[in-house]
């Protein structure tokens, strides 16, 4: 019984007798402060006697208790009462906008902490996958939102079969030879050529991608110009035409066409024009387009596009001379009125001014209405062609490119729609 207490006590304190083992050596530590960890060992031993020689030992050997647990406290029970909630003053601005002090936060900053919250998750696990160095998940469009993609081939054929033809002045028009009259022209007079034979009706469907077409025996490229917008600040003494007179609307383009076979190689230079006249005195805002569809919807009467007109008057203006302009006049034999006139507040050393808006924009129709009241014109001007008006910081003689959004303002949907 000695042998086997003496061969556990060894087994259970060999850990302490380890060669080198720090806790021998340490001089300065004292033994009363090491808790020993080794577990209380009870040993019982019986023997029997069997009808064999040998000798039966069972031992039933049995651990110490554990160490008590420490006991877990109940908040509830610790504290019959909840602790005072934390006033925090909030500085905010009341409707007189005098600050003053709140215990609440404003209606803004919870909105916006629960937006903050609502959305830190998705950004918090995308920042974990990039530290991960995992790609993170690129949010797929919507199959139904992304224009289908089709192969080379089966856009080949949609090209070579069902392609809309157009008629030859209106193909010849769009690729920049000519106005549509000017290519009729070319056409009677047998300068066209399609398919190696000369056509002469300019109503002949053609189409650019799949027939060969010559004018003047230089063939007519296969690419069509991109369709192009500008608002221009006419100056005084320009002209509306498309010609190649010096001091015409075009002509303040020319430093466009510089950077254009830089900026489209390959494409061809498209012919611009104006979207309706101004008188050579007249200024202000005017539309060049190379789109005659759009530029024949947007100048015929029956768009009722309204335009605003500013007309400085010679002499003072008075209230029958507003009541003759609302009145309106006949021009071309058609009796014109006017949407609204209003005289502005004049301005000190300077002329009276009014504003006349109209709808129909017939030739010369602010000047006959302003003359029919018995006023003279010293200067006209117009600043707004249907919701887009003229931007205040573009001088004389430039122009800007016009976005979708001024497109729009000027009625593109709904003159396309129609």
């Amino acid at each position: 019984m000695a042998v086997v207490s003496a061969a556990v006590s060894s087994a259970a304190l060999s850990p302490l007798h380890r060669p080198g083992s720090s806790l021998f050596l340490n001089r300065t530590l004292r033994l009363r402060n090491v808790r020993w960890r080794v577990p209380f060992i009870r040993a019982a031993s019986s023997s029997s006697a069997s009808s064999s020689s040998k000798t039966a030992t069972e031992f039933n050997i049995s651990f110490g208790a554990d160490p008590p647990k420490e006991k877990t406290v109940n908040p509830e029970q610790s504290s019959s009462r909840a602790p005072a909630p934390l006033l925090i003053p909030w500085i905010v601005r009341g409707e007189d906008g005098k600050l003053m002090l709140s215990s609440t936060p404003p209606p803004q900053f919870i909105r916006d902490m629960a937006e903050a919250k609502t959305s830190s998750p998705k950004k918090d696990k995308r920042k974990k996958e990039l530290g991960s160095g995992r790609k993170a998940p690129v949010a797929s469009a919507p199959a139904s939102s992304a224009p289908p993609k089709y192969s080379k081939a089966a856009r080949r054929f949609y090209n070579e079969n069902f392609r809309e033809l157009q008629r030859l002045n209106k193909a010849l028009a769009a690729a920049g030879v000519a106005s549509r009259r000017k290519c009729d022209d070319l056409i009677f007079e047998g300068k066209v050529t399609v398919n190696g034979s000369v056509c002469r009706s300019p109503q002949t469907q053609v189409d650019l991608i799949r027939d060969s077409i010559y004018v003047n025996g230089n063939r007519l490229s296969k690419k069509l110009p991109p369709k192009l917008y500008f608002a221009v600040n006419k100056p005084k003494g320009y002209i509306c035409s498309n010609g190649v007179e010096s001091k015409s609307v075009v002509s303040l383009f020319d430093d466009y066409w510089k950077r254009w076979t830089q900026t489209n190689p390959g494409v061809p230079r498209p012919r611009l024009f104006t979207i309706g006249r101004l008188d050579v005195a007249t200024t202000g805002l005017i539309i060049v387009t190379n789109d005659g569809d759009f530029a024949q919807k947007l100048a015929h009467p029956s768009s009722n596009i309204s335009k605003e007109y500013i007309a400085t008057i010679e002499g003072a203006v008075h209230k029958k001379h507003l009541i003759a302009i609302s009145e309106g006049t006949k021009i071309d034999g058609i009796h014109c009125t006017p949407d609204s006139v209003e005289l502005m507040p004049v301005q000190s050393d300077s002329k009276p001014r009014l504003r006349i808006v109209v709808h129909e924009g017939r030739h010369h129709e602010v000047r006959e209405l302003i003359r029919n009241a018995g006023l003279q014109v010293h200067s006209l001007k117009r600043v707004r062609v249907g919701g887009y008006r003229l931007p205040s910081g573009l001088g004389h003689g430039k122009y800007v490119e016009l976005q979708q959004a001024d497109l729009n303002a000027l009625g593109w949907k709904s003159l396309m729609s129609k």
